[in-house]
């Protein structure tokens, strides 16, 4: 049934940071409410948006965005006239919103198209750097990020951008097709939508490639088919997500936030690096060209698990020469699926020449890890080898941590199945996946590092919210708990998380006035969005009506404007000036 919307009722409210709003508006009598989150769409170019013309495929500006706005299930005009849309995103023009999700959510997203268009087997290192350029400049306007680009190196642009981005707190997901989004059977449209939900509603702080209702890490990636909807495959990891009738986020498998700072891009790649494929009978005089100067590092594309010929010393010279002058080589088999070893006397024999071992990573992740860590001015040479065998962004199987506690070690949790008569294993995880955020919780109230030190260890997300929709990151923000706060934040925890009124823990210290919390959170990425800081001005003006010098230092500290005007258009140091406040006038004027 058609929804008759009351124009003269419609009711807009911001109520929501970080990129978060609840939007009301009238609709037949009622008020209907939705989460928004919003998702800049950096189009590449690539198939997806490619039209026919003289038989031939080519990028046409601005005929995708105008091609996905007529379709309903990519673009819910109703809901955008009826909350403004189009003007609470000025200046933005190319403003679209998804349908109203299961999650009761909706996706605003916002088009960034390049000019020209490229296809993606003309896209070089350059092109990365201008898209991490892109998501560093709108990282804090938005909650993520989907680029779309062409399949045929989607692979390489996926894993680049994942050693590029450095401490990302917030989805980034690469997608594309296989057939144009303009043509009756296209599979544009799935991995559209799919890419647009999974960045506008769950905290994956991860580049991710996403393509055919499945969800990968982006440096696992590699392109396996060029005709198939399944084009591609994550041999060494399963996905992160499956888009099936639900979504189902495999959260074991993503990589918890960890931080060590603000989110930064890392603009230079070093250009002087290649790949190698051994096959038999390959010349001394090849290896010897590829070799040499200018050439800073290799990919070694070896047989099986890491081997090589043994008995061709002329090969094995040549690549001990290239690694005695400073080339970094790394050994990654051919294979598929499995992992380089040194098991075999044909693999040590790379390993005596200088040649790192490559594990289990692809191709297009060694090679863009390896033009990441040599453009590292900063680093010598044997720092630069050694960061190439450490898992920096899950590109490779890392080495156990431990095995987690099994739920039969959890007394508590036994006590309350046996209480409830309660006894196979899937009931006894359900139990724990239901109780267990609200004890973390409490154990963060309380400022007690070792029993959520236990609650980890039996295997609960410390990022999963309590039934409140806070996550301990929220309680120890709010109690000024610094070590709970400290310790949360090394295990990976989220500071993007918002509770069912949309605070995030940065916003809770904020307002609580923990200072110490504020400034801890900031060191690791939190910050305050294009939408929250709508309605900021008119806090800050009221705190310097009342003289209160303690809460403009706080939201200072945030990193807030204090020249940011209210609703009146007046600043905060007008204000102050108005009601004598003069220490505030003092402190305004020199912010």
């Amino acid at each position: 049934m058609d929804l008759h919307f009351l124009s003269q009722k419609s009711v807009c409210q911001s109520t929501i940071g970080m990129g978060r709003r609840r939007v009301s508006y009238a609709c037949s009598g009622s008020t209907e409410q939705s989460t928004e989150t919003s998702v800049l769409v950096i189009y590449t170019g690539g198939t997806i948006g490619m039209v026919l013309h003289d038989g031939v495929l080519s990028p046409e500006p601005n005929a995708l965005f105008e091609n996905v706005r007529k379709l309903p299930f990519m673009h819910d005009e109703q809901y955008a006239q009826n909350t403004k849309l189009y003007e609470r995103y000025k200046p933005e023009k190319k403003i679209l919103v998804l349908p109203k999700s299961k999650l009761d959510m909706r996706v605003v997203y916002i088009f960034l198209e390049y000019s020209p268009l490229l296809d993606s087997s003309n896209i070089t290192p350059d092109d990365w750097v201008t898209i991490g350029k892109d998501i560093e400049r709108n990282y804090e306007k938005y909650d993520g990020f989907v680029v779309l680009h062409g399949t045929d190196t989607m692979a390489y642009t996926a894993s680049a951008l994942s050693f590029m981005c450095e401490n990302l707190g917030k989805p980034v997901i690469v997608t594309g097709s296989q057939l144009p989004i303009f043509e009756m059977r296209s599979d544009g449209r799935d991995n559209f939508v799919g890419a647009l939900l999974i960045a506008g509603q769950f905290h994956i702080p991860e580049v991710c490639l996403y393509f055919h209702d499945k969800l990968y890490r982006g440096n696992r990636v590699t392109k396996v088919d060029s005709g198939s909807f399944k084009a591609f495959a994550s041999p060494n990891l399963p996905p992160l997500a499956d888009l099936e009738s639900d979504i189902k986020i495999n959260w074991d498998t993503v990589r918890p936030l960890s931080p060590n700072g603000k989110f930064t891009v890392c603009k230079e790649m070093n250009h002087n690096v290649g790949l190698l494929r051994i096959f038999p009978g390959i010349t001394t005089d090849t290896v010897k060209a590829f070799l040499k100067a200018p050439m800073d590092g290799v990919i070694l594309e070896t047989y099986g698990c890491g081997n090589a010929p043994s008995n061709r010393k002329d090969l094995l010279d040549e690549i001990h020469k290239a690694t005695q002058r400073g080339v970094i080589i790394v050994n990654c088999s051919q294979c598929l699926r499995g992992t380089v070893t040194i098991s075999y006397a044909t693999g040590q024999a790379l390993s005596q020449a200088g040649v790192i071992v490559g594990f289990d990573m692809t191709q297009e992740a060694a090679l863009s890890k390896l033009a990441h860590v040599l453009a590292k001015r900063d680093l010598s040479l044997e720092e630069k080898k050694k960061m190439m065998t450490k898992n920096l962004r899950g590109e490779m199987t890392a080495e156990p941590e431990g095995a987690k506690l099994s739920i039969s070690d959890s007394r508590f949790i036994q006590i309350i199945a046996k209480t409830l008569s309660v006894g196979c294993k899937e009931e006894l995880e359900g139990i724990r996946d239901a109780l267990m955020p609200t004890l973390a919780c409490a154990a963060a109230k309380n400022g007690d590092t070792e029993v959520l030190e236990a609650i980890r260890n039996m295997g609960t997300d410390l990022n999963k919210p309590d039934y409140d929709g806070r996550t301990p990151l929220h309680i120890a923000a709010c109690q000024g708990h610094l070590n709970i706060v400290d310790y949360l934040l090394d295990k990976g925890a989220s500071v993007f998380a918002k509770d069912r009124f949309g605070d995030t823990p940065l916003r809770n210290a904020i307002l609580l006035r923990c200072k110490d919390a504020v400034e801890m959170l900031n060191k690791y990425g939190a910050h305050l969005s294009r939408d929250e800081l709508q309605d900021t001005g008119t806090e800050l003006c009221r705190l310097a009506a009342s003289g209160d010098l303690e809460g403009l230092k706080i939201w200072k500290l945030a990193g807030v404007d204090m020249a940011t005007s209210g609703y009146d258009g007046k600043t905060p140091v007008e204000v102050a000036r108005a009601f004598g406040c003069k220490e505030v006038v003092d402190f305004l004027e020199a912010a």
